[in-house]
């Protein structure tokens, strides 16, 4: 059987662990903290790894892509060429801009640092990022959404992507504002409420004691 490898909380894992449910994937768990996961398996120590009787991956955008094309029903990537693009697009979106904000300067100072390393934090520098460095995202993200999914007609990576990380978001105690940005609260909810990502975050916050 496959084993993925990374610890609970992380975006990422939780990515592919999302993609595995909505295609009825079975596989091990190893819950590793990165920099402890084999660099056989993760070369540079990052979550997710993964693998199977194929050999080892890592990056939980090149695991999900493997992943579609091992099982490609039911699809998580659109077939037209565009909107194939529009969800990488997203997906990169939230790997990279939404994390920048949520996760360093929100979920890790609020949550990772304080409960797994014994780390102080300053309220008022969450609470500055949150004011400054977050709504030029959640704009974007407000002004996207034109349906009850970011591409096309159908749920995506996209969406999994993006609801995963609004998922440290929450957990570290953060909301938009639903008068500000109605379309992307509505969204998330939507997604959260995902029978294959729902369970989940009831997991993650058991085990951040939320």
């Amino acid at each position: 059987m496959a084993t993925l490898y990374g610890v609970g909380g992380s975006p990422f894992v939780r990515k592919v662990r999302v993609v595995c449910a909505e295609k009825g994937i079975t596989y091990d768990h190893e819950p590793v903290f990165p920099g402890t996961v084999d660099r056989q398996i993760s070369p540079l120590g990052k979550i997710p790894g993964w693998k199977d009787e194929h050999g080892p991956l890592s990056d939980s955008s090149v695991i999900c892509q493997y992943l579609e094309r091992k099982k490609p029903t039911p699809a998580l990537y659109p077939k037209d060429d565009y909107e194939f693009a529009r969800a990488l697009w997203f997906e990169e979106y939230a790997d990279t801009a939404l994390l920048g904000v949520f996760g360093p300067k929100i979920f890790f100072k609020k949550v990772v640092g304080p409960k797994f390393m014994g780390q102080k934090f300053e309220q008022a520098e969450i609470d500055k990022a949150w004011a400054e460095d977050a709504p030029p995202l959640l704009d974007y993200l407000e002004g996207q959404l034109a349906g009850d999914w970011l591409v096309g007609n159908a749920f995506s990576i996209a969406d999994i992507s993006v609801g995963s990380e609004f998922v440290n978001l929450y957990l570290a105690g953060y909301r938009p504002d639903a008068k500000r940005w109605p379309k992307v609260v509505t969204y998330v909810d939507r997604v959260h409420a995902r029978p294959t990502l729902a369970p989940l975050i009831v997991e993650d916050k058991a085990f951040l004691g939320g």
